[in-house]
């Protein structure tokens, strides 16, 4: 729905100073001004354009490019409806006032705020997010970070094992794990692997319940031929997988402590009294489906909560990368895959689609008709997760759990 407002804001956000510019309901230019990025400035805009416009909170729209931050966030707490569009979206809007190309804060206020007076379906409203989903998203921010960084020192730990040390990597695949930087720092060479004891390797190995290796077959990976190395190559690649190990069992502690606050953070979600966040139903609805996990659930939750409260497949699918992109003119016809899509959520819904074929029979069978269709793994996977999505809204409307059993449910739900 279209909503009218009696003044349309268009502010350009920056680092330090933003460009604002009013519009009134003809498009006509009512004012201009930069504001700095202080907490005072940012509240004296507040009652500026109450003041300078004559209108109500309520009746003054705004338009901007971040959906979040505290920009958005003290706009919404005295009670303007704030919108919130898509660079690349503006980038086309901008064409319709200088097919040159020209560009400046002042042009890109006044792109925003007449588009938003004219094409306002194309814009998303934005709400205040609960206290608790703010942090679940913080959390998960916080998680990606982690990992990414844990992966990277894994890459280099890995490298410099390959210089000197290269049947240490053979032991597992994670030489970030701290039981490999435990048997790495007893054995951190294959001169000390030489002098190593089996009941040593062993312990390490009963101390992290490694069960796939035992202290035997652990030794004789290590103990095998060296590589001649020039001199002081061992010394150098031990002090730096030494410096790394310290920053990875930090990581492995923080990245723990992480996974922790979002299990806490769902539980609170699911516990949260009814309707304040979502119903305490559709976690419980959320929890049921196989393959989704504490991350792709908190993904869920965090980055897509207003679709999942509308129960809007179409919207969660675009959001997540599931839906497809068209490109048709004349005879030519082409259906490629999105990239313009939230790239958390569409990681998690992949991981949640992998998962799922292993548990999940219907998907299964899901994915090996379109790998028999001529679909690569990558395309049927997508296919998977769109249908996750269908499933998911179908049984939050239905406020019904997931039930693999019940045939009758899934054909009618899969048509």
């Amino acid at each position: 729905m279209t909503e009218q407002f009696r003044y349309y804001v268009g502010l350009d956000w920056a680092r330090e100073s933003h460009r604002v510019r009013v519009l009134d309901m003809q498009g006509k230019r009512v004012a201009e001004r930069d504001v700095s990025h202080r907490g005072a400035d940012l509240l004296e805009l507040c009652s500026w354009l109450v003041v300078r416009t004559g209108a109500q909170a309520a009746e003054i729209a705004v338009a901007i490019e971040r959906p979040r931050g505290p920009v958005v966030e003290i706009l919404l707490e005295h009670g303007f409806a704030v919108f919130a569009i898509n660079p690349k979206q503006l980038d086309r809007f901008r064409d319709r006032f200088s097919v040159a190309g020209a560009k400046d804060d002042s042009r890109d206020a006044h792109v925003m705020a007449d588009s938003l007076r004219t094409d306002q379906h194309a814009f998303r409203r934005l709400a205040v997010d609960d206290p608790l989903i703010i942090q679940l998203r913080e959390w998960l921010r916080i998680y990606d970070e982690l990992t990414r960084q844990r992966t990277r020192l894994a890459n280099r730990v890995r490298e410099q094992l390959w210089r000197y040390y290269p049947q240490a990597a053979e032991l597992t695949d994670d030489v970030a794990a701290d039981w490999f930087l435990d048997v790495w720092q007893r054995v951190p060479s294959p001169a000390a692997a030489a002098r190593a004891t089996q009941k040593t390797i062993a312990a390490i190995l009963q101390k992290h319940r490694i069960r796939r290796l035992n202290g035997s077959e652990a030794l004789s990976i290590l103990q095998q031929q060296p590589l001649v190395v020039a001199a002081g190559t061992v010394e150098a690649a031990t002090a730096h997988i030494g410096s790394m190990a310290a920053q990875l069992r930090l990581l492995n502690r923080q990245i723990k402590e992480a996974e922790q606050r979002l299990d806490e953070l769902c539980a609170a979600i699911e516990t949260s009294p009814p309707g304040q966040i979502c119903e305490q139903r559709d976690v419980a609805i959320l929890r049921s489906f196989p393959g989704l996990g504490r991350i792709t659930m908190a993904a869920l939750l965090g980055e897509a909560l207003e679709p999942l409260r509308r129960r809007e497949y179409q919207a969660l699918r675009s959001l997540s990368g599931s839906a497809p992109v068209s490109r048709r003119s004349g005879k030519s016809w082409i259906v490629l895959r999105r990239h313009a899509c939230n790239n958390r959520l569409r990681n998690a819904v992949y991981h949640w689609s992998r998962v799922a074929i292993q548990h999940d029979a219907v998907s299964r069978q899901r994915y090996h008709a379109l790998r028999q269709r001529g679909h690569g793994h990558s395309r049927a996977i997508r296919g998977v997760g769109d249908r996750l999505l269908y499933v998911l809204c179908t049984l939050l409307k239905r406020q019904t759990l997931y039930d693999p059993s019940d045939r009758n449910s899934e054909v009618t739900i899969a048509a």
